[in-house]
């Protein structure tokens, strides 16, 4: 993984990071979770995710000039932050381009966030995978991510969350 770099989102990048989630995000979903759809607002959202680099960490995955992943790490009580531990950050909008998957990509963008998290104090970390994600879940188990009920986002009938945390 030589050729990939991670670095801090540009303005530049902003347009490329909601595609990338996008297609990251329907793709998923269409092989392994079909009955889910995605809505306009959702679009919407995830094509807004390079704007946050005012307020979150926003990084990039680059491999020769593209822009191949994205993660993002909001601070607590920040717009969209999910958290439900006092102080922690909340861990969201990881993607990776199909054509990268199963490389190292996302492990990258992953070390990276949780690195930049503990140099700026940060000793939680929170998210939520959307239930009946397996294979989103085990990324983050595998990780050290422990599952905690009571952090759940019943957000019914569109979508139920089940909520994840690790310490740092």
């Amino acid at each position: 993984m030589s050729d990939v770099i991670i670095r801090p989102a540009r303005a530049d990048d902003e347009k490329r990071i909601g595609e990338l989630l996008i297609d990251a995000f329907l793709t998923t979903y269409r092989k392994k979770m079909p009955e889910v759809t995605l809505s306009e607002e959702r679009f919407a959202e995830l094509r807004s995710v390079g704007g946050k680099r005012t307020y979150a960490t926003v990084l990039v995955a680059e491999a020769s000039g593209e822009v191949i992943g994205t993660v993002t790490l909001l601070p607590f009580g920040s717009p969209e932050a999910e958290s439900f531990v006092e102080g922690a950050s909340s861990l969201r909008y990881l993607g990776v381009d199909t054509r990268w998957h199963g490389r190292g990509v996302g492990v990258l963008l992953m070390d990276a966030i949780e690195d930049d998290a503990r140099k700026h104090g940060v000793a939680t970390i929170c998210l939520h995978v959307r239930r009946g994600a397996t294979g989103v879940a085990r990324i983050y188990t595998v990780r050290g991510y422990e599952r905690v009920p009571s952090g759940d986002l019943d957000l019914l009938p569109l979508v139920f969350l089940e909520a994840y945390r690790r310490e740092l």
